[in-house]
């Protein structure tokens, strides 16, 4: 790799993270969590290295991006953008009409504390109105000007990866050390490699559009169900895609649980069944994108488990122009991204009067982990 490439990234191997106690817990990054799977698939399966390493796709952000980003704060934590792709080309066509882009359904900044024992996930709404970045065209290689109310998963639509990672570095101010991408796809064929993923509904959900109907009480879904509990909206909360998000948080304290306990590596065939679907289907920085650091980005982080992990939505409010759109708060967003980049937990107060706070979605489905602040 190149200095340029290199562009002073963090990797898994480098000298700032410093390696956590030998717990046996699951961890993830990923949108609805499938980075996971990735992690733990990565280890121990040299004697299929070329296959799985052939699996994969990195995009080398750092050369995109060049120079004009965020400082690299060298504290020992660590930031990953993760992202769900709602494209609706080839397979995912079963999800929606094709319309000739793709767009960024989940978004999710991911900080590892110092340590490397505790995390916060930051979710942002994908409909929130944001300012974004010019940015070179993920089609003709053009610069596309930027503009203020643009939707924020517009910026994976108009520059693919690298405008999605300069838009959230512009947001933040907090420079992403690596980006992990999921589609639709794939993340039904993890769900069902790894059999299901448990969860307890505490009322009735019953959404036409993603399919999904379930009574209170609980029940194993497979990769559709999982696919369709973490699209639902209409049925649940204000109907929103704020309620969604807090759907989409439950399921995933649910799926690390379901990680840790599945003893994927008694079972040399269900190792290699996750981990050459999780190679297809995630994309990567270049940093990333092979088995080999893969695997040791995971050994730096599996012990983080779903109580060690605050999840909060970026603060925000209902547009008063447009309900279908949500407004960043600036001031307490301020204090999200400042505790992050001084690697302090995210206080209460930035989120208590956010419009992503105040939703009931959040207890449709219970969530077994206990909380713990960093």
């Amino acid at each position: 790799m190149t200095e340029q490439s290199r562009g002073g990234r963090i990797r898994g191997t480098g000298k700032r993270r410093k390696e956590p106690g030998s717990r046996s817990r699951g961890w993830t990054l990923t949108a609805w969590a499938a980075a996971s799977v990735v992690l733990l698939g990565g280890t121990g399966l040299g004697y299929v290295y070329f296959k799985l390493n052939g699996n994969l796709k990195g995009v080398d952000i750092n050369t995109q991006l060049g120079a004009d980003r965020p400082s690299d704060v060298d504290n020992g934590s660590l930031d990953i953008l993760v992202l769900g792709s709602d494209s609706r080309s080839g397979d995912n066509a079963a999800y929606g009409k094709d319309e000739g882009s793709a767009r960024s359904d989940t978004a999710m900044v991911v900080h590892v504390y110092e340590g490397h024992k505790k995390a916060s996930v930051v979710s942002i709404p994908r409909d929130a109105l944001i300012t974004r970045p010019s940015c070179t065209s993920d089609s003709g290689g053009g610069t596309v000007p930027g503009g203020q109310r643009q939707m924020f998963n517009t910026a994976y639509e108009t520059g693919g990866p690298a405008c999605a990672v300069k838009t959230v570095e512009k947001m933040s101010g907090i420079r992403m050390d690596h980006y992990i991408e999921v589609d639709f796809t794939g993340f039904t064929k993890l769900v069902d490699d790894l059999g299901g993923v448990e969860i307890t509904t505490k009322q009735a959900i019953d959404d036409d559009e993603s399919h999904l109907h379930l009574k209170p009480g609980t029940h194993t879904l497979d990769g559709e169900k999982s696919l369709g509990l973490v699209r639902t909206r209409k049925s649940v909360g204000d109907g929103s895609d704020l309620g969604r998000i807090q759907l989409q948080q439950a399921f995933i304290k649910a799926l690390i649980d379901q990680v840790k306990d599945v003893g994927v590596f008694t079972s040399p065939k269900k190792l290699y069944d996750l981990a050459d679907s999780a190679t297809k289907t995630v994309t990567t920085d270049s940093d990333l994108a092979s088995v080999k650091e893969l695997a040791s980005f995971a050994r730096g982080l599996k012990g983080i488990g779903a109580g060690d992990m605050e999840m909060v939505t970026l603060p925000v409010q209902y547009d008063p122009a447009d309900p279908n759109r949500v407004i960043p708060l600036q001031r307490q967003g301020r204090q999200v991204w400042d505790a992050l980049r001084r690697d302090r937990p995210v206080p209460a107060s930035a989120t208590k009067d956010s419009a992503g706070d105040k939703g009931d979605a959040g207890d449709v489905v219970a969530s077994e982990a206990g909380e713990s602040s960093p």
